[in-house]
């Protein structure tokens, strides 16, 4: 039986670094442990790289050849890599007998919310290869300190969740740098719980620009709060903590 975790989330949200960090955990603890760079955008590789996407294709050659923007070009390497599966299956088979999967992919959220792509090789993972997978979704904890932002944030997760269809848990990433972004208008616990989210109008009303879009942004609320999936738990990396 292979486990594994599909860690996703926004770019800068952390997903390359708590894969090096997750990796040197389980090895410490005795784990064989492979991460898999899915990313062909990230060239700066803190981790020892099982299986890289680079070796079947380059972000930048694709750029080049089709005139594609990185968008575009990452959009374009998914659909390739779709299309190629049994080069990653041919990759991880030697793995999968004794190795715990860390599969490190794009930030790119449409990649997630939008294209069937990357959820389509997942699929591919869990059903035909029988791969049991969990998603973690990174979410930057300085979302937190501005209430637009954070209610993007949720519904980044609730969408992906629901796109992606694997258990699933959300985390706030570089908790060690949460001070630094100015007191929080609320205590930790409302924004990891995901509580009334109706305290963080008021604080919106503060913002003429959000203002203007209060009935949106009450309708958008509720949605997040009728499906009742959004939590997070927080990931201090330099405590290896996650809470």
């Amino acid at each position: 039986m292979v486990f594994g975790q599909v860690v996703v989330g926004p770019p800068g949200s952390g997903k390359t670094t708590y894969c090096n960090g997750m990796s040197q955990f389980l090895t410490l603890i005795g784990r064989k442990v492979a991460v898999i760079n899915l990313d062909p955008a990230n060239d700066a590789l803190p981790y020892e790289c099982a299986v890289n996407i680079e070796d079947l294709i380059k972000l930048e050659d694709v750029m080049a050849e089709h005139g594609l923007g990185p968008n575009g070009g990452l959009v374009y390497c998914m659909d390739y890599l779709e299309k190629n599966i049994d080069w990653l299956q041919s990759k991880l088979e030697p793995l999968a007998k004794d190795h715990y999967f860390l599969f490190d992919f794009p930030g790119q959220v449409e990649l997630f919310t939008l294209h069937s792509n990357a959820k389509n090789i997942i699929l591919e993972m869990t059903r035909k290869m029988d791969y049991r997978l969990a998603a973690v979704h990174l979410v930057d904890s300085h979302l937190c300190s501005d209430p637009g932002k954070y209610i993007s944030a949720l519904l980044l997760s609730l969408t992906t969740m629901l796109h992606l269809e694997l258990p699933h848990i959300n985390v706030l990433s570089k908790m060690d740098l949460i001070e630094s972004y100015g007191k929080l208008a609320f205590n930790l616990e409302f924004y990891t719980d995901v509580q009334d989210l109706s305290y963080l109008q008021q604080y919106l009303d503060q913002d003429p620009r959000s203002a203007k879009y209060r009935k949106l942004t009450k309708a958008l609320c509720e949605v997040i709060e009728d499906f009742s999936l959004v939590s997070f738990a927080t990931l201090d990396i330099q405590q290896n903590c996650l809470s």
